[in-house]
């Protein structure tokens, strides 16, 4: 697995399988790159949906890879 801050905007998850779980829901996603919020404005929270453009966002770029 790795996880990358890309620079200004979100976290990026490589994943291979995944499942998010909310309101007692469950749900299966089908990408291998999730996006998640960085800048706290998301409304589709814990994923980004953009927002940070508009605020101007700005960190840096990092990259951890998980074994």
């Amino acid at each position: 697995m790795k996880i990358k801050a890309a620079e200004n905007g979100p976290y990026l998850i490589e994943v291979s399988e995944a499942k998010v779980k909310r309101d007692g829901k469950e749900e299966a996603l089908s990408q291998k790159t999730i996006a998640l919020c960085r800048c706290g404005q998301s409304s589709n929270k814990p994923f980004c949906d953009g927002t940070h453009r508009k605020h101007e966002f700005k960190g840096g770029l990092a990259e951890i890879e998980v074994r």
